[in-house]
């Protein structure tokens, strides 16, 4: 293959032990790091430290192309056709390229315009405050309980659940652990199992009154013999009981007690007004997916059933607050509302039994998917304590913090042993939306957001200068699936917002049950062959990340390259993922990204990439980087099929016919 006229420095070179540092900080707690990039849960988020770097690669003024540099980029335009979490968008505007920002989902939309649009923090400050005060003074009678030593009302913090089974006995009620939390004096505070009652080892007399507790993976009754039953009939909801109510008195501290008839009482009054609520239930379905089967299979078929009474009062209030008079400010608070979703249902666990993370809420989608606890933690959302997953919390992580960064952007230096960040002088992470991509050029700055599949762009053809993305990852996560947990509230909170009856078959994810992967290959081919076309026909580059264990995703991902005419120019392996995260964490999974530099083909001139026979080797560096030049092999190749592509990397990857790491002219 001829190469391109033009080079780029990143055709060449890129600073993978650099990158691996940064790296290994940012998987530990990516929002740290790069805050105004996180208003709104979204999946699968690379680091911006590597995007960083790859988008410094396009750097031509040597002066500029340092990490620390500011800018860089002035005059370019920058295409992300599959934003998601908006890494790429938010990293080329902070360099000063005007970028597009394209995605079929409506979220990432309009995360990347609350996030990358210039915003008042005072006046964001001050309607927080006023929508915070008025959601408190409708709901906070719901989330009230008593302090056990002086009986002073006090607001409730979160409460403890219990999973509801039955056995010939009648009713057990399953936990994930007996044991609530390790007090800071050594003593440990747990349920009585016979009783159901707080004590400690210590100091407690059990007369044997109250429900009979179990800890998960106890699935026989000890009395009967017989299997413990679900009740699938049972709205999610009430399937569990309360067994622990936990606030916070400003005479006598933080109190974990057994629920009183008070406590019991705000419950159900609080289901009684359930039925009040002007929710419809149609339009909070659950529609069958990969994920939301696992809701259905437990007999879960609308969203509502997820949430307690008391935190669906507060949803509708939340929903009747949210300020009119300002698109910005509803923008804001609506996708705050939303996130805090994810802290905030009958899904969430308790980390309360481990030291380190005592009151933490284990949120909903912790592992990339939906999880059903036995210990469920009902949240409250306006407690007035910055507490975990409350809003007071979340409006000061997730859009003080992330404002107060976007205007003043700060890197960790590396290598450096202490934890010490530097201010990039000149650098803003927002810009000024517009509304076609025409004006964008020239600009510096400027962004341009469309909900909507990238199969047909209203892009001037030869225009972008390059397409940076993380696209779905094959089949790994399944995006549009799981955010319908949000969706069916923004739509909501934000009618006009945005296209809501969207149609997630025009995402380019394949189905986990789908053996075959024409869809994913017929979508991905559409949109390549769409950025080709967009972009400049020598200097412009096609650069993602991808990683995957199957042969059959990097067959579909070259059958796609191939059929739209791009050659690899060179790849790169870099960390990744945190090997501790909860979502693969004692999982064989692969920690590492492959960054792929792609060029438009030219003509066919000569294979760049070799192939030399060496064994199989599982190692998620070596696993990831022979992968990365095998597809550089395959895209050299004249006149494959799909099915011989296929055929290549099932039988490289399966240790039989074609086996071996490839190098080639442009090997790092």
């Amino acid at each position: 293959m001829c190469p391109p006229k033009t080079t780029l420095p990143i055709d060449s070179r890129f600073d993978v032990e650099f990158a691996d540092s940064m790296a290994r900080y940012e998987t530990y707690n990516k929002h740290h790091y790069r805050p105004n990039t996180y208003l709104h849960k979204w999946w699968g988020r690379r680091c911006g430290s590597t995007f960083r770097l790859i988008l410094k690669g396009l750097v031509e003024e040597p002066a500029q192309q340092s990490y620390y540099a500011p800018g860089g980029l002035e005059g370019k335009v920058i295409l992300d056709p599959m934003m998601g979490g908006g890494t790429t968008l938010h990293e080329a505007i902070r360099l000063g390229a005007s970028v597009i920002g394209v995605d079929v989902d409506p979220i990432p939309v309009l995360q990347a315009r609350a996030t990358l649009t210039d915003r008042s923090l005072p006046a964001l400050k001050t309607g927080f405050a006023h929508f915070f005060e008025g959601l408190s003074e409708s709901v906070s009678a719901c989330f009230r309980t008593h302090c056990p030593v002086c009986d002073e009302q006090v607001p409730l913090w979160y409460a403890l659940y219990g999973l509801r089974r039955r056995c010939a006995c009648g009713d057990v009620l399953v936990v994930d652990s007996l044991i609530i939390r390790h007090e800071p004096d050594g003593t440990v505070l747990r349920w009585c199992e016979r009783c159901g009652e707080i004590c400690t080892d210590t100091s407690h007399i059990c007369h044997g009154v109250g429900p009979r507790l179990v800890e998960k993976g106890q699935d026989r009754c000890e009395v009967c013999g017989e299997r413990l039953q679900d009740e699938p009939d049972t709205p999610f909801y009430r399937r569990y009981e309360m067994l622990a109510v936990a606030g916070h008195c400003a005479e006598h501290g933080l109190f974990h007690k057994s629920p009183d008839g008070r406590d019991l009482d705000s419950v159900r009054g609080a289901n009684e007004r359930r039925a009040e609520l002007s929710l419809r239930v149609e339009e909070f379905c659950v529609v069958p997916g990969d994920k939301s089967i696992q809701l259905l299979n437990r007999g879960i078929d609308n969203y509502l059933d997820l949430f307690s009474s008391r935190q669906l009062i507060y949803l509708s209030e939340a929903a009747r607050l949210l300020p009119d008079d300002d698109p910005v400010l509803r923008l804001n608070l609506a996708l705050l509302v939303s996130t805090a979703l994810e802290f905030n249902s009958m899904l969430c666990g308790f980390k309360g039994v481990k030291k380190r993370r005592a009151g933490a809420v284990r949120h909903t989608f912790s592992h990339h998917g939906y999880s059903f606890p036995y210990t469920a933690l009902e949240n409250n959302p306006v407690y007035p304590r910055r507490a975990s997953g409350t809003l007071q919390k979340l409006f000061h992580s997730r859009i003080v913090r992330g404002l107060t960064w976007a205007r003043e952007p700060l890197e960790r230096v590396v290598p450096d042993a202490q934890a010490r960040f530097v201010p990039i002088t000149g650098e803003l992470d927002m810009g000024t939306e517009v509304r076609s991509a025409e004006s964008l050029f020239p600009s510096v700055r400027n962004f341009f957001l469309i909900q909507g599949s990238s199969v047909q762009l209203p892009v001037p053809t030869a225009g972008i200068d390059a397409v940076v993305t993380d696209p779905p990852y094959f089949d790994s996560i399944q995006y549009g699936d799981l955010s319908a947990f949000f969706r069916v509230w923004l739509r909501r909170f934000l009618p006009d917002a945005a296209d809501w009856d969207y149609a997630q078959k025009s995402a380019a994810v394949n189905s986990e049950r789908d053996t075959m992967a024409d869809h994913y290959v017929e979508l991905m081919t559409a949109i390549f062959r769409e950025c080709r076309r967009v972009l400049k026909p020598d200097s412009g580059r096609l650069i993602f990340t991808f990683h995957h264990w199957q042969p059959r995703a990097w067959a579909a991902l070259s059958i796609a390259l191939y059929d739209a005419g791009f050659v690899l120019l060179n790849r790169y392996v870099v960390h990744a993922e945190n090997p501790m995260s909860v979502h693969i964490s004692k999982m064989r999974a692969l920690t590492h990204d492959a960054i792929l530099i792609l060029a438009a083909r030219e003509r066919v001139h000569e294979t760049r990439w070799k192939s030399d026979i060496s064994p199989f080797d599982p190692e998620s560096y070596r696993f990831t980087h022979r992968c990365a030049t095998m597809l550089g092999w395959i895209l050299d190749q004249p006149g494959l099929s799909p099915s011989e592509i296929e055929k290549f990397w099932n039988s490289s990857l399966h240790g039989d016919e074609f086996s071996g790491t490839l190098d080639g002219p442009l090997a790092d």
